[in-house]
């Protein structure tokens, strides 16, 4: 058991430093973060089928999928949280004087679909300012990563080069 935790604990560090050196650099990271978490802020009132938003958005922001599906996951964390102002950000945006009245369904059903679309619409709009948030400090962070991994390379070189020449 211990060396199974021992595994995945180096596979995720592995998937880490990976992330972090992932070519295109922290804006294509941080693309792909955003995207993930503004797109989980409407799937679940949409059953899920806003995932298959991912797929298009990150090709066409060109975004970074595994950060995508890592934004995701944590927008999953924090969507409970989120419920409520996505509620009130899609009843302020949508008319007072919306409502659904199909004869056929009943009334808690067409009650059901509105209070839906309000977190839809809440949702991607409320996706869209933290995917925003997010983006800016995920990119400065890994580009701050990536400057103290260079740097560290340099006085490797360097600390290498002094002890040849002593040689």
């Amino acid at each position: 058991m211990q060396q199974r935790l021992r595994t995945t604990w180096r596979w995720l560090k592995y998937k880490y430093l990976m992330l972090m050196r992932a070519k295109g650099g922290a804006s294509m990271v941080a693309m792909g973060f955003a995207i993930g978490i503004a797109v989980e802020m409407f799937t679940l009132p949409t059953l899920g089928f806003a995932f298959i938003l991912i797929f298009p958005l990150v090709y066409v922001l060109k975004g970074n999928f595994p950060a995508a599906l890592i934004g995701f996951v944590i927008g999953k964390l924090i969507y409970i949280p989120m419920i409520y102002p996505n509620r009130k950000v899609g009843a302020w945006v949508l008319p007072s004087h919306l409502s659904f009245h199909y004869s056929f369904l009943p009334e808690w059903v067409n009650n059901l679909l509105l209070e839906n679309l309000k977190l839809i619409v809440g949702g991607i709009i409320d996706g869209a300012l933290l995917g925003l948030l997010c983006y800016f400090p995920i990119k400065m962070s890994i580009n701050g990563f990536k400057a103290k991994r260079k740097e560290k390379r340099r006085l490797n070189r360097a600390r290498a080069d002094a002890n040849a020449m002593i040689k």
